[in-house]
């Protein structure tokens, strides 16, 4: 499935739930966000069967986000359920890790390939002022557990921040020197709470990293479906890599759409800009006018993002997203 700019458009990123069991400082607002009704969230029969349609067209590999997914009951499942399906390669997890080491087997057994697992800091106090609620200890927990079963690629993410010590970078880096998982570093996106925050930026990162570790050297192997850009140092047994979506712009190469909880096939992280998928699978549209109508959406996706103008009176091509991360599946 290509769309205008005939870029080959083959990874979905699913949101199941909305709801997350941290409040990070540039995602969420401490007292949280409105919920959304469970009624409106797509159960997972149905976002089962927009995975099996878009499959028709060409997505091979799914990402489950939420929110945080893992605090959607019986998320094994839909694994189980997505990875049935005949054309779908790899299904992948994004996730916190506050509990992923309880469903870790579960998620294993029912075909789990991958896990992201987001982490700022290793320091416990510092991990507790940006999540405000969560404890660095759990998070470690289920990293041990997933590395331990041997199946799973896994890899930690990071988004470093100004106001955030140095150091913090550096130790989380080191989490690749002696274990089979890659770090990366993603540059802040002015999205929701997002634009209140000073990130740092991936030439800031790899000279900081290069002045403790020594010379980078590229590394040009595929580690997974999105955008980073990855290097090794000496002595490393996994990868940095590094997500300069603000610095280096990668939309020409973009092979993404993402499913919203509620339905919204969204096709650029920037715009609130998509189709409706939830309203075709209530009224009882059948599979060939859904698949029609993602085709014909995903033809008309954005050439790119324009985060650089977000806010200004230069911003008047899209409707700029204005909904926290945690409510769009970022």
């Amino acid at each position: 499935m290509k769309d205008q700019f005939a870029r080959e458009i083959s990874y979905m990123r699913v949101s199941v739930t909305d709801r997350c069991n941290l409040r990070c400082v540039y995602c969420m607002p401490e007292e949280g966000v409105p919920c959304v009704s469970h009624s409106d969230i797509l159960s997972y029969d149905e976002i089962t069967r927009v995975c099996r349609i878009g499959s028709g067209l060409g997505i091979r590999k799914i990402k489950l986000t939420g929110g945080e997914p893992l605090v959607r009951r019986g998320l094994p499942g839909l694994v189980r359920m997505i990875k049935s399906l005949p054309d779908i390669d790899e299904v992948t997890l994004t996730t916190n890790g506050i509990l992923l080491k309880s469903q870790l087997d579960d998620l294993v057994a029912a075909g789990l390939d991958a896990v992201n697992i987001s982490m700022d800091t290793l320091d416990p106090e510092e991990y507790g002022r940006i999540t405000r609620t969560g404890t660095v200890q759990d998070v470690l927990d289920g990293l041990e557990a997933a590395l331990s079963c041997g199946k799973l690629k896994v890899k930690i993410n990071c988004v470093p921040l100004q106001n955030i010590p140095a150091e913090t970078y550096v130790r989380l880096a080191m989490l690749a020197k002696d274990r089979p998982l890659d770090v990366r570093f993603i540059e802040m996106m002015p999205i929701g709470l997002g634009s209140r925050f000073r990130g740092r930026s991936s030439g800031e990162l790899m000279a900081l990293l290069e002045d403790r570790f020594g010379k980078a050297e590229p590394d040009s192997a595929k580690h997974g479906n999105g955008p980073a850009v990855y290097c090794s140092f000496p002595e490393f047994s996994g990868k940095i890599g590094l997500i300069s979506a603000m610095t280096h712009q990668f939309c020409g190469t973009c092979n993404r759409v993402r499913l919203t909880s509620e339905g919204m096939l969204k096709l650029c992280l920037q715009y609130q800009t998509g189709v409706d998928i939830r309203a075709l699978l209530r009224s009882g549209a059948d599979d060939d006018r859904i698949r029609e109508t993602m085709r014909r959406a995903v033809y008309e996706k954005p050439a790119c993002h324009h985060f650089e103008r977000a806010g200004s009176a230069a911003e008047t091509i899209r409707e700029a997203e204005t909904r926290d991360m945690s409510q769009i599946g970022g």
